[in-house]
């Protein structure tokens, strides 16, 4: 008897629409079309039961169907409660016979338990976007660890996350930062959050960015991509950072370098992007001039002190879909996109398919990692090899239509050596 496949998604009738955005963000992701049809032919993923705690999107469909192709047991949920695109989600259930639990706008208790539900499955491999499997399996669901035989995980807040459980000595099992690979972090961070955070302040405010002061909260990857796109756009940007050699950086890239609290004064609208906490903080927002808009790239919703926030309003009211006006004790009218959660996801629908081909083709390379390693591996934040980036990269190029040069016998023995220089 076929086991009953379970779910909880907002309505299955949604699946037609979903399918055909899945078929449409596949069409621009050659590389991991490539992975999934070696994966058909090789089926490195039988037998294995992989959670993925995902935004569940059509470009993370795709990789799901190729984990799946690989012969993997898929289940998923929602990595963040704005995030998820409900067609996609019923079509996962409908025409891939994926268990999924994902609903746009879930509240709290949903996400987490749909979160237990996906370790119920007892998964051999996790995926995580921002580390929440992996703090569950940690703390409240230990008793599921032993299944594991390692996680990958898609961002540089998980990564964050990792790296300190790892320096604190309690990470119990082996992890690949995906966001690591620079076929990831220097396309998905810088091209993907650029574009996607402009899409969605715009599809949540419809206002002209030109000629606006634009703040950008760090100058890491992401926020290198969106002070670029809003630059592009005519936007006056200014950049904070913490880091001396990222804000020199970004003094020399032509933006205005400051410390936020002065950024207040005169931005019109601010995006954190750091995987840090309240960087939009309280003392922050009370300095903002009326009218100002905030919006959060970050993966979780602490980079603006939305707490705080919700204290200091006298009245608050929505305006249009992911659009919250705060009217503060002072009249101040601040404007918060997305209930300060990723602006790119809950407002728009996230990067686009050719940057998530790489940053997904990652994925599934390491799922095929942990199985080919199992065993070998030690308690700690791996990369991928390099030669997976350059594979990566190489496949993208062709599909691209670029070709590059390669070096001749006497470059390369030029380089490998120290007896040439100056005659």
């Amino acid at each position: 008897m076929t086991k009953k496949l379970t779910y909880d998604v907002k309505d299955l009738k949604l699946a037609p629409s979903g399918k055909l955005k899945i078929e449409w963000a596949a069409k621009q992701m050659p590389v991991l079309s490539s992975i999934q049809k070696r994966f058909a032919k090789e089926m490195p993923l039988t037998g294995l039961t992989l959670a993925a705690c995902l935004h569940i999107t059509s470009e993370t469909a795709n990789l799901l169907i190729t984990l799946q192709t690989g012969g993997a047991n898929i289940i998923a949920n929602a990595s963040n409660p704005l995030s998820t695109q409900d067609s996609v989600a019923a079509s996962l259930v409908t025409d891939y016979d994926i268990p999924t639990y994902a609903i746009k706008g879930e509240d709290n208790k949903t996400y987490f338990k749909h979160l237990n539900t996906v370790l119920d499955a007892n998964p051999n491999i996790t995926m995580d976007d921002g580390g929440d499997l992996i703090y569950a399996l940690h703390t409240t669901r230990k008793e599921k660890l032993n299944n594991v035989i390692g996680s990958s995980e898609e961002t540089t807040t998980g990564v964050i996350r990792l790296k300190a459980m790892e320096k604190e000595g309690v990470l119990k099992l082996p992890v690949i930062a995906v966001n690591d690979s620079d076929t990831k972090h220097l396309f998905d961070n810088r091209y993907g959050t650029g574009q996607s955070t402009i899409d969605g302040i715009l599809r949540a405010t419809n206002i002209l960015l030109a000629g606006k002061t634009f703040v950008v909260g760090g100058y890491g990857w992401c926020g290198r991509g969106i002070a670029m796109r809003a630059k592009g756009m005519g936007a006056n940007v200014i950049v904070t950072e913490v880091d001396s050699v990222r804000a020199l950086e970004a003094a020399m890239d032509g933006y205005r370098v400051m410390k936020m609290q002065d950024a207040a004064k005169i931005g019109d609208i601010f995006v954190s992007a750091t995987g840090d906490k309240h960087v939009i903080s309280k003392n922050v927002m009370l300095a903002m001039k009326d009218g100002a808009i905030l919006a959060n790239s970050g993966h979780f919703d602490t980079e603006i002190d939305m707490e705080n926030l919700e204290k200091m309003k006298k009245s608050k009211r929505n305006i249009r879909p992911f659009l919250d006006e705060y009217t503060l004790t002072n009249g101040t009218k601040l404007y918060v996109l997305g209930e300060g959660r990723l602006v790119n996801l809950a407002a728009a629908e996230g990067h686009p398919a050719e940057v998530m081909d790489m940053s997904f083709a990652n994925q599934a390379l390491a799922a095929e990692y942990f199985v080919k390693n199992k065993g070998k591996l030690i308690n700690k934040v791996y990369v991928l090899p390099k030669e997976l980036d350059i594979q990566v990269a190489s496949i993208k190029l062709k599909a691209m239509g670029i070709a590059i040069d390669t070096l001749t016998t006497e470059q390369k023995k030029y380089l490998s050596s120290w007896d040439e220089g100056t005659e």
